[in-house]
């Protein structure tokens, strides 16, 4: 992306990033990404060459496992955020739900990972301590599609493809602005600040009840990713996407991930 951004600015003006960072680096849990202080660097990069406003921080999902309790959880997070401190305004989490994932389940037994799921009190434990390590960082903290609410905890639910966020930053662009169904009444002489009525529901009907998310289109593609998260729920294996990268290197240049036109 680095290398192609003066071409994404000029194709497609308003954007912004969401940037999973955890730290699983130990146990082996994200098989083929960088290390993490590699990983953040390129954060910091970005964002200052975008701005903090547009680069959102997902520790995205949280696990729990044999090797990482609550306490080591915490750990990795606090060290990934303490780096990110004044480099983004966002933090966003899910906590991994295993048993739902039937292909997720099978792949953590054919590595050897030994997992737990989240109860509501192993949740409400962490948020208690993200709020005290908020304290320090100022993040907004959101949960990406969780039923929970941790809204006592300072953290809300999110929406990923926000439109809030896309009128924030991006309300000069009327079309966009139609799009949305959002009109910007502008300041007066007697009210300095501009408001925003919103005419339609947008949520996607195609997510998951809890997803806040506007409608949105996804250009991935299951079992194309050669990243080998072992909690990866769009993979049926690792040789399945390893095999259809492969197939994607003959012709790069290809309408579909796997290189069919």
């Amino acid at each position: 992306m680095f290398k192609n951004f003066n071409l994404l600015e000029e194709l497609i003006p308003n954007y912004y990033f969401h940037y999973s960072l955890n730290d699983y680096d130990k146990e082996g849990l994200e098989g083929k990404v960088p290390n993490v202080d590699s990983r953040i660097e390129t954060f910091i990069n970005l964002s200052e060459r975008i701005g903090k406003e547009k680069v959102i921080w997902r520790f995205d999902p949280m696990m729990l496992t044999e090797n990482i309790g609550v306490e080591e959880l915490l750990r990795k997070a606090e060290y990934v955020g303490n780096q990110l401190a004044g480099y983004t305004d966002k933090m966003v989490i899910s906590f991994a739900d295993i048993s739902i994932y039937p292909k997720v389940e099978s792949n953590l037994r054919k590595e050897g990972v030994s997992y737990n799921e989240f109860t509501k009190e192993l949740m409400e434990d962490i948020a208690a301590s993200l709020q005290q390590l908020n304290k320090k960082w100022g993040f907004d903290i959101a949960t990406c599609s969780e039923k929970v609410d941790l809204s006592k905890f300072g953290i809300s639910h999110n929406k990923c493809i926000d439109d809030d966020l896309i009128i924030k930053m991006f309300s000069n662009d009327k079309a966009l602005m139609d799009f949305l169904g959002v009109e910007i009444e502008q300041p007066t002489l007697f009210d300095a600040h501009h408001s925003v009525v919103k005419k339609k529901v947008i949520k996607d009907k195609g997510q998951r009840e809890d997803c806040g998310c506007i409608m949105s289109k996804d250009i991935g593609q299951y079992n194309t990713c050669p990243h080998e998260c072992v909690y990866c729920y769009a993979n049926t294996s690792k040789e399945s996407a390893r095999s259809n990268f492969k197939i994607h290197n003959t012709n790069p240049g290809a309408e579909s991930i796997t290189g069919v036109t």
